[in-house]
């Protein structure tokens, strides 16, 4: 029987020792490890899970001002004839608020994205938007004593301010996840390298009488990526020294002004740094001196005497 090509290079093949197949397996770990630790990968992550946290806060705030909508209209309307003028112009009055909450909310979507401050105006927004929708949407309720309509009407515009405030919290801490994931990158490490452990090779045997054994593949330690030095942390007396030098008279003391002059201070440390600095500088109560009264009477004895 003549031996084919197939036949030899079957006969040819050796199968993988259980060792070679532990050593690939441990390769390709590796491999996989590294590219899910890559920043690139990290980031893409969070995108997804920022794009599926943003569709379901936009859907629930325009759900939320549907549904408000109705009662500002009733409200507007105030017992206009149907289809008349004044009841076609109270449909008018929620969008037009809803518009310009959607416009703020839109404009801090791109904002905490960047980590960037939008100052004091667009929350006093909010703040008037909500205010307005909800006295609009519970005036009626609220006029009868309907406590089932208070909490029914109550829901959806406190959600609505709750998603407006709690939605850009979310997207910083989002930006800084990624943020911290694309460290490594900038302090010369590559994230993509495996970090397996290198074996040398071997080196050919030598022809002679009495052949040597082939040397041991030599095992290295590996590597410890450089880790760049972390910045010293600032203490509240730092920000607190900031702010003081930032202030003058004149100037009102809030926890917004505070993260403007003070860049990457939180909200919470911002609130404690304002009640700080305006203990500081309002200035003491007098007090009026209380004279004593046995002091007194002494003198007035030696004064008779």
């Amino acid at each position: 029987m003549t031996e084919t090509p197939a036949m030899a290079q079957d006969a040819r093949h050796v199968p993988l020792s259980t060792a070679e197949k532990l050593r690939q397996d441990a390769e390709q770990a590796a491999a996989v490890r590294a590219l899910s630790n890559h920043p690139d990968v990290i980031a893409l992550r969070v995108e997804k899970v920022r794009s599926f946290v943003d569709t379901l806060v936009w859907v629930g705030i325009f759900l939320g001002l549907a549904f408000t909508m109705v009662n500002v209209q009733t409200f507007a309307a105030s017992g206009a004839a149907l289809w008349s003028l004044p009841w076609l112009a109270a449909w008018l009055l929620d969008p037009m608020v809803s518009l310009v909450l959607v416009a703020v909310l839109r404009a801090e979507q791109i904002t905490a994205r960047y980590q960037v401050q939008t100052g004091v105006w667009p929350h006093r927004t909010k703040w008037f938007a909500f205010l307005a929708t909800y006295v609009m949407n519970t005036w009626r309720s609220w006029t009868h004593l309907d406590v089932a309509g208070i909490v029914l009407h109550s829901v959806p515009p406190v959600l609505v301010f709750l998603a407006a405030e709690t939605a850009p919290v979310l997207r910083d801490r989002l930006t800084e996840a990624v943020t911290r994931a694309a460290a490594p990158a900038f302090t010369g490490v590559r994230a993509d390298t495996p970090d397996a452990p290198v074996h040398e090779p071997a080196p050919e045997p030598v022809h002679d009488s009495v052949p040597e054994p082939a040397p041991k593949p030599v095992r290295r330690a590996p590597r410890k990526p450089k880790t760049a030095a972390k910045p010293a942390r600032k203490l509240r007396a730092d920000y607190l020294a900031e702010a003081r030098t930032a202030w003058a008279p004149g100037i009102e003391i809030t926890p917004a002004w505070v993260r403007e002059v003070c860049p990457g201070i939180s909200r919470g440390t911002s609130k404690n740094v304002a009640d700080d600095l305006t203990a500081e500088t309002t200035p003491a109560p007098s007090v009026s001196a209380v004279p004593d009264r046995e002091a007194a009477d002494a003198r007035r004895e030696e004064a008779a005497a």
